[in-house]
């Protein structure tokens, strides 16, 4: 459902995350992991972009260029989808992997600059979903 009011603001979003999560899933399997983790990462694929309600249209939604400004309010999108997953305790799996999903391996990432085996896998195979379906699309 949370997809779902995304893309209401940004026809984009809901199929990209539909995408996202299931091949996200895919990944998890292939990896060996639990159907509980394989559950979760596709939970935390679907929702990874929860936190854009929270950005203005003006800025969600800008054709061009986003200035400097605009860029860090778009960063803190993690912690608004983090934010709000975390009002449900059993979330908070989902929560932590949708805080992380822009963090980079050398710590270049958002929004707490973490580096290497700090960040969750399931943070790690939703980035790279995440990146993969952006480009293919």
């Amino acid at each position: 459902m949370q997809s779902r009011v995304v893309d209401k603001r940004d026809g984009q979003t809901f199929g990209h995350s539909q995408r996202v999560g299931e091949l996200c899933e895919t990944v998890a399997r292939l990896l060996g992991m639990s159907e509980e983790e394989c559950n979760t990462i596709r939970v935390g694929g679907i929702l990874h972009d929860l936190g854009k309600i929270a950005v203005p249209d003006s800025i969600l939604l800008k054709p061009g260029k986003l200035t400097p400004e605009e860029y860090e309010i778009i960063k803190q999108h993690p912690v608004e989808g983090a934010q709000i997953l975390a009002e449900h305790p059993e979330q908070k799996d989902v929560a932590l992997i949708v805080r992380h999903h822009h963090e980079r391996w050398d710590g270049a990432g958002y929004p707490d600059g973490l580096t290497g085996e700090a960040i969750p896998t399931g943070s790690r195979i939703v980035n790279a979903c995440d990146a993969f379906d952006t480009i293919t699309q």
